[in-house]
């Protein structure tokens, strides 16, 4: 059933407004503002844990018209978004082997948004005034009732999510027999990173984010990995922690995004919430190591402090974003721990960056030879 005829609209926390098109949900809902400008893979942006609270700006001119597919194209059991905002929506299909059209989806999973907004201009707004919280509504068409409602959403700062979209039980992923085992700390992953694991001999034990230490080496794991989520890293003293006594061990260890964000927090480095961010499939990245640039994939609406990097004695900086100059990689000079601000695994893409699950893969067979 579509939505395509309701009205519905769109209160930014700085009052100003956007009327358009309801889509999924009819209802209100709102959260943390910020923009996406890949121009595929909507269902694995919808679906990745690090988007947890924050309402997704699709800035490609046309979605849902390939539908969506279950299971294959989903980075986590559930829709994790708290809305989406795009140009054109399309109620309709046409990939033949799609389970089902992006507007049902979006019905059975709750998600309320909003279509014929004009997201050139709303973008312009998000990279001159910075992220800010927004709400969506197709019940509530009044701005200033609707600005009752968004005053009662919390701010991203200083926001805690990770133990909240991270896994209750532990799970494993990949071969028992392989020829690595990997301790995954759950901060919201996806489910790209760990079959990237498994395609590479490796079997994934994945531990909920509040897991004691103990319980984690009593697995007797070759290394680490210290995933991605949504919130401010700055607020998970808990994961810091974990973190801090997993680098002890000596073993490698590997993080990606808020895992980079956490390698950072334990080495002594603070990390801070950036302007608006970046989201998308199109970021160049200079890799400092090799000189090589790599197009890469981001989510993500903090970052780690450059200058705090410079006097530390034993971390470095192994890639930058030639954009702006932000941190995109560190790397512990003192123990086999690294990390990148991006996302490697890159589903559906690009894949200039899956080079470094081999570096990772390379670390732990140093430690089984040397184990």
């Amino acid at each position: 059933m579509s939505n395509q005829t309701q009205e519905a609209l769109l209160l930014l926390e700085d009052g100003t407004t956007f009327r358009g098109t309801a889509l999924g949900k009819i209802g209100t809902h709102g959260g943390e503002i910020c923009f996406n400008t890949g121009m595929t893979g909507y269902q694995e942006i919808y679906t990745d844990p690090s988007y947890f609270g924050q309402v997704v700006v699709n800035t490609n001119a046309h979605i849902g018209n390939y539908g969506v597919l279950l299971d294959t194209e989903e980075e986590s059991n559930s829709v994790k978004i708290s809305g989406m905002i795009c140009n054109s929506f399309s109620p309709i299909h046409s990939r033949n082997v799609a389970d089902s059209s992006l507007q049902e989806y979006f019905e059975k999973a709750g998600i309320v948004g909003i279509s014929d907004v004009d997201t050139r201009q709303l973008v312009r707004i998000i990279r001159e005034r910075g992220a800010m919280n927004c709400i969506i509504s197709s019940e509530i068409l009044n701005p200033e009732e609707l600005m009752v409602e968004l005053k009662k959403l919390p701010s991203m700062e200083g926001l805690e999510l990770s133990s909240v979209v991270s896994t209750k039980e532990p799970y494993f992923v990949g071969n028992e027999d392989a020829k690595y085992r990997v301790a995954v700390m759950d901060y919201g992953t996806k489910k790209s990173i760990l079959n990237n694991f498994a395609t590479r001999d490796c079997y994934s034990k994945v531990f909920p984010a509040k897991t004691p230490v103990e319980e984690v080496l009593a697995w007797n794991p070759d290394g680490f990995f210290i995933s991605n989520g949504p919130g401010d890293p700055a607020a998970m003293e808990y994961a810091v922690e974990t973190v801090k006594e997993l680098i002890d061990t000596g073993k490698p260890l590997f993080g990606i995004c808020l895992g980079h964000q956490l390698l950072a927090e334990a080495s002594g480095i603070s990390t801070y919430k950036m302007h608006h961010g970046h989201r998308g499939l199109n970021h160049p990245v200079q890799n400092l190591i090799t000189g090589l640039c790599e197009i890469t994939s981001q989510n993500h609406g903090f970052a780690v402090n450059a200058d705090e990097i410079k006097s530390h004695p034993n971390v470095e900086v192994t890639h930058v974003n030639l954009n702006d100059k932000t941190i995109e990689g560190i790397r512990r000079t003192d123990k086999p721990a690294f990390s990148v601000q991006y996302h490697p695994e890159a589903a559906p893409g690009p894949h200039d960056s899956r080079y470094l699950f081999d570096q990772f893969v390379e670390l732990l067979s140093k430690e089984t030879v040397e184990a």
